[in-house]
């Protein structure tokens, strides 16, 4: 686990021991200069009628003690920070997915860690890294370097997140032996008991709930850690399960087989699949909260491996389908563009990419604010991902073969005004899109390709003819994600090259002196890496009457790109360079997210 960098340390207090008192906490904020002595005085006074049971540090930070140097309130992590000065510690920010659990348990009970308001946070050969929030408080030291025969190295957290993860760790390293316990050697007994339980209606016994207790402890995690994607794993000696976060997947906990088979049936069972079919993939979905109260949806996807099933949970987080533009990442050129685009009465809209790259998020937040109460909107997808109630939305289901070319047949007969068609794959979809646009009505949907012109080329590949999408194609949206910069570490680039940033743009130009580069540093709140989200960022071609005397039968790709930048389209690669040298994320995101320029 990364520490945070931390300041110049403060003469360390040596001669204070015992728990921290938040009278000498101020005493000594105001003789290092950190508050003035107006502040201390007002602080003392707040602070004498504040809540006599929290801990020194919430207890400051609950009455807003005021930065010196800016005025400003400090919160308990900068008291914490502080407080790690004056004892000469280290600070640390506990990080929930580098901890791990099981070894955490194995180094000292509950009970004991609840009395010492101590934490391991990591655990290694030669030492045991143990969080506290009272640093001058060590008897127990002694103690843990005998039972662990390990160094003990103090750092101090965030009282509250000592409590808080404490109750949490332990309670995880519990559920998983019990979870192991129901599962056994191979778990495969356990799946029909839990089948039949979950059946009959009658409740789980104690060892079930081990496992209810790790797969929402699995959930809870997620939410907290803005996942977007839940891997289960399976491999020959432990479970790996792991998070995608802002598009980069991060290990999170490994637990034995016995106990992921039976997180994979719990699972299964909460999406209606049927759990003892574990030879062939199966899709389910799962609506559930977050602790905040917010209602999340998660589909289910599982997979035979050689080890057993490999399940992945997409969550839908509902928040990031209504976003406005500019939250996905539009600039105001291309917001301006596309408002104009999808205002049009009939017609095609296509939005290109590939997988991944926040296709479905820009068509359903754009089919959301289309979706008044005067149209009708009807979807045919593959699979649903967001159900929503302004939306009249199909499943396509092969096996019955109903596909998208039926559904959008059926879609016709279902008066619609706005079409969604998941994915335009062959000859006979892109056929019914076609014969929807010019029968009068607006029509959305995918291809994968690089870029926006090479949609017309995919389609004219597939066997559309060049003059049904001239009377049909109304723009296409090419798009890619990129990860954008932690607001809360990110630094100038004084190394940055414009050298380099005219070589990724050529033949265009950007002013070097608007290019106001930043580079990732990491911390907590990021996860270490530098950046914290993602952003769109976007080509949009329009369609024109120049542009519709270039797409015929012998049609050149040069020659489309070409005039659809002379109709105000803007590269992927040169819409990444600008949100760069804006310092909304990195030009080397944006090189390794866009195809060059040509």
């Amino acid at each position: 686990m990364k520490r945070n960098t931390k300041p110049v340390p403060l003469e360390p207090a040596f001669s204070h021991h015992g728990p921290v008192q938040w009278r000498q906490l101020v005493d000594w904020m105001r003789a290092d200069d950190v508050i003035t002595a107006a502040e201390a005085t007002r602080t003392i006074a707040r602070c004498s009628q504040a809540e006599s049971a929290q801990p020194a540090l919430v207890r400051l930070a609950a009455v807003g003690v005021e930065r010196a140097r800016d005025g400003q309130p400090m919160d308990v992590e900068e008291l914490t920070q502080y407080l790690a000065r004056r004892a000469g510690l280290d600070y640390l920010r506990i990080d929930p997915l580098k901890v791990d659990a099981g070894k955490v348990s194995d180094t000292m009970s509950a009970s004991y860690a609840e009395r010492h308001k101590v934490l391991p946070v990591q655990v290694s050969p030669s030492e045991v890294v143990v969080a506290t929030s009272e640093p001058f408080i060590d008897d127990w030291v002694g103690e843990v370097e005998r039972q662990a025969r390990r160094g003990v190295r103090r750092v101090v957290a965030n009282p509250a997140d000592i409590k808080r993860y404490t109750a949490e760790f332990f309670a995880l390293a519990k559920s998983v032996r019990a979870a192991q316990k129901l599962g056994g050697a191979a778990g495969a007994a356990s799946f029909e008991q839990l089948v039949e339980l979950g059946r009959s209606g009658r409740p789980l016994d104690a060892n079930d709930q081990g496992v209810i207790q790790v797969v929402d402890w699995l959930w809870q995690y997620a939410f907290d850690q803005r996942a977007s994607d839940i891997h289960l794993e399976p491999r020959r000696e432990q479970g790996v399960i792991r998070f995608r976060i802002d598009g980069v997947l991060h290990p999170v906990y490994q637990v034995p087989p016995g106990v992921m088979n039976a997180i994979t049936a719990r699972i299964k069972l909460l999406g209606r699949m049927d759990v003892v079919e574990k030879r062939r993939p199966q899709d389910g979905r799962i609506k559930t909260r977050t602790p905040a109260g917010d209602e999340v949806e998660m589909r289910l996807a599982t997979l035979p491996t050689a080890f057993g099933e490999k399940l992945v949970m997409r969550i839908f987080d509902p928040d990031t389908a209504v976003k406005d533009l500019a939250a996905l990442g539009f600039s105001p050129h291309d917001a301006e563009r596309w408002e104009r685009l999808v205002a049009r009465p009939n017609g095609i809209i296509l939005v290109t990419g590939p997988t991944g790259s926040g296709k479905t998020t820009t068509l359903y937040s754009t089919l959301r604010r289309v979706a008044t109460e005067e149209v009708n909107v009807s979807t045919i997808e593959d699979p649903i991902e967001n159900i929503d109630p302004r939306l009249n939305q199909t499943q396509v289901q092969p096996q019955l073969d109903f596909g998208f070319a039926e559904g959008v047949r059926a879609l016709m007969r279902q008066d619609p005004d706005i079409i969604m068609i998941g994915e335009i794959r062959d000859l006979e979809t892109a056929e019914m899109a076609v014969q929807a646009a010019l029968t009068g009505h607006l029509v959305f949907s995918t291809l994968h390709t690089n870029d926006a012109p090479s949609a017309l080329t995919r389609l004219m590949e597939l066997g559309v003819p060049a003059y049904l999408l001239n009377a049909t194609i109304l723009g296409v949206l090419a798009q890619r994600l990129v990860r954008t910069l932690c607001p809360a570490c990110k630094q100038p680039d004084e190394a940055a090259s414009t050298q380099l940033l005219a070589e990724a743009v050529k033949p265009w130009k950007i002013n070097s002196g608007a290019y106001r580069p930043y580079k990732p540093v990491g911390c907590v709140d990021c996860r270490m890496t530098g950046y914290r989200g993602r952003m769109g960022i976007y080509e949009l071609l329009t369609v024109s009457d120049a542009f519709r005397a270039q797409v015929h039968g012998d049609v050149a790709l040069p020659a489309l790109r070409k005039q659809a930048v002379a109709d105000g389209m803007r590269p992927l690669r040169l819409a990444g360079a600008l949100r760069a040298s804006e310092g909304a994320t990195t030009l080397a995101e944006v090189i390794s997210a866009t195809p060059p320029l040509s």
